[in-house]
């Protein structure tokens, strides 16, 4: 995601050709060890919403997936794009793809001593781990929703607390179901050490979503999570950020940010009984 900004690329939107042809076969290995290994894991894990996007694009373990096919599918559900850019871009930029339903993905893709640990976006993290979502109608629509208030947090000063609700949600977010919570943030889904820790270890606190305690929560960037927020629908995530947020920010300004693994008046705590999976989809 842009919160912080990346290496300058031609033009004003910072996007590049994706080159789909310059990909070695050892980066189409690389993405094939890396599709196998999260693909067994997240069955019983993932939500429905990110597994049917994940079938429905097609995207398997060949290879590094060409953009364009996928926008193509995209385009027909839910009027989204993918443009390749070369790695973090400026907020602004950043935005401004989102507002205009383009998911600006990276096009490069990690090292095999990269597997399990990347501070920065590749490949497989933005079209594994994001793209799928994109299918979901109302998450497709409340992503966009984010763009389009990301241009205005960062005209009103209040990036650093929005950029919380998107860390919380759409990269480390978890959802409930009858059959148990189940994940569909991309930076749980596209990290094999994440997806396992998310819903069996008993450590990190799982609060129920609440927009003004999101905003409040520090995140950390170099290790799991030590809290994540659990939705009980996309409707319910959309319908929560639909409203004019410079009120929110307002009121923000007066009160304490809260550590990640801190627990306050008001949060409702979901108990790891609440993470128990079932090989059925729900």
């Amino acid at each position: 995601m842009g919160i912080a900004s990346g290496p300058a690329a031609p033009g004003a939107d910072h996007v590049i050709a994706q080159r789909w042809d310059t990909y070695s076969t050892v980066d189409h290995a690389i993405w094939r060890a890396l599709f196998e290994r999260q693909s067994r894991l997240l069955a019983g894990r993932a939500c429905d919403a990110y597994l049917d996007g994940l079938a429905a694009l097609g995207v398997v373990a060949d290879g590094i997936p060409d953009f364009e096919r996928l926008s193509g599918i995209l385009a027909r559900t839910t009027g989204w794009r993918i443009v390749a850019v070369p790695g973090l871009v400026p907020d602004d930029v950043f935005f401004r793809h989102l507002a205009r339903r383009q998911f600006p993905a990276t096009r490069w893709i990690r090292r095999r001593d990269q597997m399990d640990y990347l501070q920065e976006p590749d490949v497989f993290h933005d079209v594994f781990g994001h793209v799928p979502m994109l299918m979901n109608p109302v998450f497709a629509d409340y992503l966009q929703a984010y763009g389009r208030g990301g241009l205005k947090a960062l005209s009103l000063g209040a990036l650093r607390n929005l950029s919380r609700l998107y860390w919380y949600t759409v990269e480390f977010g978890l959802i409930a179901t009858a059959a148990g919570l189940r994940i569909y943030g991309s930076g749980i889904v596209s990290s094999h050490g994440e997806t396992i820790y998310c819903l069996d270890d008993p450590g990190p606190k799982r609060i129920a979503f609440d927009l003004m305690r999101i905003m409040r929560t520090e995140y950390r960037i170099d290790d799991f999570q030590d809290c994540y927020f659990v939705i009980d629908d996309f409707d319910q995530l959309f319908a929560a950020t639909r409203p004019d947020f410079t009120p929110y920010y307002a009121a923000l300004r007066d009160l304490p940010d809260i550590a990640p693994g801190a627990v306050v008046a008001g949060d409702r705590l979901i108990p790891p009984a609440a993470t128990a999976r079932s090989g059925d989809r729900r």
